[in-house]
């Protein structure tokens, strides 16, 4: 792979996609993804002229670019964000988490229960379908709001805050399912309470560092004098978060979101605090995010829609009802308007990479294989989850611009 010619190849098509779309009136993330989309298309017609770029969303080094993407998104979420808004929206995030997540899930499950065929392995065909359901995908989700311009809002805090908590959910759900292929059964309570402590030592220890450490490292940085040492040690900490993450069965976005959640205007002046953020704003959506988003596109396989079209449309309109219904039903109940309440149904409907993961995971493990069952919806559910992740992250950013300009105000909770 010449990896210089597809970095040029895809940020020239995403750049002008991205034009366009906001020429349009829409979020450049959507052009980004048609550009990812409109690649693979070609690709796929005239493979023999564009021999580097075949396959190339299996490739090692091209994976390690798109999850930098993913990481460098998440670093300037938590960048964006303070702590102190992520607590005061804690309780309702919650919620809407817990309610974003229980609806899709009992959806996929009844949705394969209803199409699927008796085999040995459909019970973990239905548990694989409703945590497709289930996830929202942060960095998917944090540009989306960065685009409307929305992050700092109530209702986008809540959002970003819901789809955090999702995505320590997911991660039982994942070893749920793990467990469920590996050995037919699903893990114990004493993995899932194994799998809980985990979690709460990751926060407590990152909650330490960045609370002491991180304020602590800023004063002392005061008095060295290697050029831009404070974008060195930002990437560090946020490095070093990850690869906690990552030791303690987390995902590595986690800690991305936590080391720049922690990094403020208490962690080092004013000044070098504006010139850190414009550095990594730069460096995420002037080439790392572009290339993560036209990824995505470039996974999409519509082999599904001739093989199981019925399928992937009620998949799809299940992924968007479960999300409204779960996470802004929830909203509702907590005290949002019916207008925020469905903005935020919507805003944790994008699901993008995170599903492309979970899928791989299931297409490794031999669950849509022919010697399983040879239904077709069997043998294009793969397809169809790849679809319906990229379809919910190309909608959702054009529903949701809609519904933030009839609103207008930001999204204060009742």
């Amino acid at each position: 792979m010449d990896l210089f010619y597809v970095l040029l190849i895809l940020l020239v098509a995403t750049r002008a996609f991205g034009e366009l779309a906001e020429r349009l009136g829409q979020p450049s993330l959507v052009g980004e993804l048609i550009a990812g989309i409109a690649l693979g298309a070609l690709v796929a017609q005239y493979p023999g002229s564009f021999p580097d770029l075949v396959d190339i969303a299996h490739n090692d080094v091209f994976v390690t670019i798109t999850d930098l993407g993913m990481f460098f998104l998440m670093l300037y979420a938590g960048v964006e964000m303070q702590p102190h808004k992520i607590v005061q929206y804690s309780g309702g995030s919650l919620v809407v988490a817990v309610g974003g997540m229980a609806v899709p899930l009992g959806l996929g499950l009844a949705l394969g229960w209803i199409f699927l065929p008796e085999s040995e392995l459909r019970t973990a065909q239905c548990l694989f379908i409703g945590t497709a359901l289930a996830i929202t995908a942060v960095p998917a989700t944090v540009r989306i709001l960065m685009d409307l311009g929305q992050l700092d809002t109530p209702v986008g805090q809540t959002i970003v805050s819901a789809a955090v908590f999702d995505d320590v959910f997911s991660l039982m759900l994942l070893a749920w399912l793990t467990g469920l292929i590996a050995v037919g059964e699903p893990p114990g309570l004493v993995d899932i309470g194994i799998l809980l402590g985990k979690i709460l030592l990751f926060f407590a220890i990152t909650a330490c560092i960045g609370l002491y450490i991180f304020p602590w490292g800023g004063r002392f940085m005061h008095h060295l004098r290697a050029q831009e040492l404070e974008i060195s040690a930002m990437l560090v900490a946020a490095f070093a978060f990850a690869v906690l993450a990552e030791m303690l069965g987390l995902h590595f976005i986690v800690g991305a979101f936590v080391a720049g959640l922690y990094f403020g205007h208490r962690t080092i002046d004013k000044a070098s605090y504006e010139r850190v953020k414009r550095t990594i704003s730069g460096m995420t959506f002037g080439f790392l995010a572009p290339i993560f988003f036209a990824s995505i596109g470039l996974n999409l396989n519509l082999d599904a829609l001739s093989g199981a079209p019925l399928f992937v449309v009620v998949l799809i309109l299940a992924a968007f009802f479960g999300k409204v219904a779960g996470a802004g039903g929830a909203a509702r109940i907590y005290g949002f308007s019916a207008r925020e309440s469905a903005a935020i149904g919507i805003g944790m409907s994008p699901r993008g990479a995170v599903e492309l993961v979970i899928a791989g995971v299931a297409l490794k493990a031999g669950l849509f294989s022919a010697a399983v069952s040879d239904a077709p919806e069997v043998r294009n559910l793969f397809s169809a989850v790849v679809i319906m992740a990229v379809v919910t992250t190309v909608v959702s950013p054009i529903i949701l611009k809609r519904a933030f300009s009839i609103r207008g105000d930001g999204g204060k909770p009742r």
